[in-house]
């Protein structure tokens, strides 16, 4: 009878060792996925963002293994065109570029809140010093435009058969318009409207992941 419990506690002892051994591995697995993880901010206009590039673009990130944080001008909760409200992390005198993998600009009209604002042209510029990926998607490209970091790159920008202002914009300031859906020059990425959302979100991803 000693002899049976006898085994049985080294049996359970054994199981318990190997256990605690999986468990280790398996904290340090989760460990390093959590350390090699690629984070991304995307700066949203506090009213008037567009809501489907912001949540398709996200969602298209996060598929992809990548953290995103969202800035705006304001705290609190920024409201969208269509009227869907986003939890705002940071906001744009909180960025700091270093922090990050890649930096993301969302379309919307409220979006030429920053074709001007010296803070969003200054992020942009930063970005591309530190050797980071930059994107803009519909009215965005514009905000690039105006922080002179298309000059003598490839871009592509939103604009209809009776609007066709933007693509002047990014013409006037040294870019090279391309009507494509999605354009990549160098670490800029470049899209035109909500339709390429879902890919945008997924080139930045793809540009990440192969760097």
């Amino acid at each position: 009878m000693s002899s049976t419990f006898l085994r049985l506690f080294i049996l359970i002892l054994i199981v318990t060792v190997l256990s605690g051994c999986v468990k280790s591995d398996t904290q340090e697995v989760n460990f390093e996925t959590i350390m090699s993880q690629r984070k991304a901010v995307i700066i949203i206009a506090p009213e008037g963002f567009q809501d489907k590039e912001y949540s398709r673009t996200r969602k298209a990130l996060e598929e992809n293994n990548i953290d995103v944080s969202v800035a705006s001008e304001i705290e609190g909760k920024a409201v969208g065109k269509f009227g869907g409200e986003v939890n705002v992390d940071i906001t744009l005198d909180e960025v700091k570029v270093s922090d990050f993998d890649a930096v993301i600009f969302i379309g919307g009209p409220g979006a030429r809140n920053y074709m001007e604002d010296t803070r969003a042209h200054e992020i942009a510029t930063a970005t591309l010093e530190k050797g980071k990926v930059l994107g803009a998607i519909c009215i965005a490209p514009t905000i690039l435009a105006h922080a002179d970091v298309l000059k003598g790159k490839r871009a592509t920008v939103w604009s209809d058969p009776l609007d066709k202002s933007a693509i002047e914009i990014l013409k006037d300031k040294g870019a090279t318009y391309v009507d494509q859906s999605v354009v990549v020059d160098g670490d800029i990425i470049t899209a035109n409207g909500p339709a390429t959302a879902s890919s945008f979100g997924k080139k930045i991803a793809q540009v990440l992941n192969n760097q």
